[in-house]
């Protein structure tokens, strides 16, 4: 996203991956959010499937079924890939499949080396990923900040999303119906790799969805705590980080697909800028990504906890939530914008507050958003 805008600019750019296309360990989810600011996301002719419904399950909570207002645009991740190095590519960018093994300044400038030599740089842009090996640029976190997906393509047909909770568990299982496959993962934190393993083979094996013929993926998603936003590195003087590189992921959702191209166009507006000098454009896209995205991902990254484990009337905040998504046309309709990726997380509480009424209120803020309820000079 970010070669594609440089080139169209004018500026001569080299974008190096070392795979190219490939099928990465994501769903493949874009949000109405994404596919509405960047219409090029769904007006194409390649592979996708429109996700019209979901169903939330949790094991005390029970299940619900609703229609999304807004489809979820599921892509296989070779697909989407390889549409987004195209566009590049048209747009005059040099496709090169290198992989980058060191970076280093230098007369304010860049020296990047490769396995087959080096490229002299005027400014970098760092899309390397949760994985990235290049320690002086991109965020940098503890394991507290990270969470673990795996999962399998599965073959098969359906026409609904899936998503399982599960008690006292910070994550969640998918099944997105991809078109030819299904991809069915999860992704979590506070367990070992071999628990959330298990719990996803349990899943498969009770809803009937078979290995025999599955390939399986696994991967580390960038999933920051509250106090880790106000530190992150983003970025510095003569390079930017975009996506995952930078920690650009919903701390609830684990979706990243939208920030990674939502950042990427940030990082070559910053670069295009002519405000300041070329070793100082930085600081235009650190507050880009500090107006939008920081405050409210920090929120969702304190509020993740309280929702995943806390409990909510002797069962858990999910289980209440797909109770209260049964009886409540309102609630339902929030969801969906959450899935729409439409309603953020500092104005949920509001939003929440505005849709529900008394005792119900007070014990639904208490237990997802952390609301303290005041009565008559006294804390209940």
């Amino acid at each position: 996203m970010a070669a594609a805008r440089l080139a169209s600019a004018g500026v001569e750019t080299v974008l190096l991956d070392e795979k190219l296309a490939w099928e990465k360990p994501c769903g493949g989810g874009i949000t109405y959010k994404a596919y509405k600011q960047y219409p090029f996301l769904v007006e194409n002719s390649t592979p996708k499937r429109a996700v019209r419904e979901a169903t939330l399950s949790e094991p005390k909570g029970g299940s619900v079924t609703m229609p999304l207002r807004h489809p979820l645009l599921v892509y296989s991740r070779l697909d989407l890939n390889r549409m987004l190095l195209e566009r590049a590519e048209h747009a005059g960018v040099r496709l090169e499949k290198e992989r980058v093994t060191g970076l280093e300044r230098a007369d304010e400038k860049w020296r990047v080396q490769t396995r087959s030599g080096v490229i002299d740089a005027d400014y970098v842009v760092v899309a390397m990923g949760a994985r990235n090996t290049l320690r002086n640029v991109g965020t940098e976190w503890s394991a507290s900040d990270t969470m673990c997906a795996m999962g399998y393509f599965v073959p098969g047909e359906r026409e609904r999303i899936d998503i399982q909770f599960f008690p006292n568990f910070e994550g969640y299982i998918w099944v997105f119906p991809r078109c030819g496959h299904l991809s069915v993962g999860i992704c979590g934190k506070g367990e070992s790799s071999q628990k959330v393993k298990e719990r996803l083979h349990r899943y498969m094996q009770e809803h009937g969805i078979p290995l025999e013929g599955a390939t399986f993926y696994g991967h580390l998603i960038p999933a920051l705590e509250r106090m880790s936003w106000q530190r992150n590195r983003v970025c510095g003087p003569g390079w930017v980080a975009a996506g995952d590189a930078a920690g650009l992921v919903d701390p609830v959702t684990g979706e990243g697909l939208y920030y990674a191209i939502r950042s990427g166009d940030l990082a070559a507006e910053a670069v295009l800028s002519e405000r300041h000098g070329l070793s100082d454009r930085h600081n235009e896209y650190r507050a880009a990504i500090d107006r939008e995205f920081t405050a409210d991902l920090s929120f969702g990254a304190g509020l993740a906890k309280r929702f995943f484990v806390q409990q909510l009337m002797f069962s858990s905040v999910p289980a209440r939530m797909i109770e209260l998504m049964r009886h409540s046309p309102r609630m339902r309709e929030i969801v969906q914008d959450l899935f729409a990726g439409t309603q953020g997380y500092l104005d949920l509480k509001d939003r929440i507050l505005n849709n529900l009424n008394g005792t119900m209120r007070e014990i639904v803020m208490g237990g997802m958003l952390g609301h303290k309820v005041v009565k008559e000079g006294r804390s209940s």
